[in-house]
């Protein structure tokens, strides 16, 4: 029995993962697929696959690209989720702001530097004009760290998925003051270079698993039941997310890859543009 380690944030985007290996069917193949949560998100994931921690991560498109970018010995080797992730901008119940402008020069609650809410955090003041220099940082690590830094006053704001921080708007710990969308596919797979040289056709495996899973979630009855109690999420907020969220069975296209990359060294968070070959994993069965 072939281990491989993989790691993923503790959220609905993965169930598909465990379905697939509580059903047995890594093990099938012979391999035995360990699946490690990580809720301090992409920034640690990214570490985890440069220090060879993890040998697989389903992880942020921008952050796996960033990280590459800055040395990481990784590749993606396949996009995971289509559709755009939807970043909830989130304010602290007692806070005074009140709309996504007053933000500006304020302090963003982030998981670490690197990361998702890290990113989009400049994602989000390029889209509101504010300029590179209008953000400053509190690292949290994980979504209780920023309960707790809105709570207390240490933090501004704090972006992180829509439905995962949900049950802390409806719990009147949090306030929404809005969304901003990834402008790209938000999920891939990546791999770190020590497992990729050596193991092409265990990773076959693995993608021909998960891809039969995910083009088949959506049609598994009561799946929306089943999501809504696994993460404690209310039932429409399931099904409006489930409508708005697309698997891929696919790899990440060019046009992705160039977009983020231009996004990236745009907002100054890389230094240089990679090629697509340095960013993608190209075998012979996954092209």
């Amino acid at each position: 029995m072939k281990k491989v380690k993989i790691t993923g944030v503790p959220e609905h985007f993965n169930f598909p993962w465990h379905l697939a290996i509580e059903e047995g069917a890594f093990r099938q193949r012979g391999i035995d697929l360990q699946w490690m949560d990580i809720p301090e998100g992409t920034g640690r994931m990214s570490r985890m696959l440069q220090e060879g921690e993890s040998d697989l991560a389903v992880i942020l498109t921008e952050g796996i690209i960033k990280s590459i970018t800055e040395g990481s010995a990784a590749k993606i080797v396949q996009e995971y989720i289509a559709s755009p992730l939807l970043w909830g901008i989130h304010v602290g119940a007692g806070s005074s702001y009140q709309k996504v402008p007053e933000l500006r020069n304020t302090r963003a609650a982030i998981s670490r530097h690197g990361s998702g809410s890290h990113l989009m955090a400049y994602v989000l003041a390029r889209e509101e004009g504010w300029g590179h220099d209008a953000v400053a940082f509190e690292v949290v690590h994980s979504l209780e760290g920023a309960i707790a830094a809105l709570t207390e006053g240490t933090a501004d704001y704090f972006m992180w998925e829509h439905f995962t921080t949900k049950p802390w708007v409806d719990h009147g710990i949090f306030r929404r003051l809005g969304d901003c969308p990834t402008p790209w596919p938000c999920f891939v797979i990546a791999a770190n270079a020590a497992f990729l040289a050596a193991n092409d056709g265990t990773l076959s495996h693995i993608l021909e698993v998960i891809n039969l899973f995910t083009g088949e979630f959506r049609e598994i009855p009561s799946i929306d039941r089943a999501l809504a109690n696994r993460y404690e999420q209310k039932l429409e907020d399931i099904r409006e997310w489930l409508s708005m969220t697309r698997w891929s069975q696919s790899q990440i296209t060019p046009q992705t890859i160039d977009n983020v990359i231009n996004t990236l060294y745009y907002l100054k968070l890389v230094d240089k543009k990679l090629t697509l070959p340095e960013l993608v994993y190209n075998s012979n069965i996954h092209p």
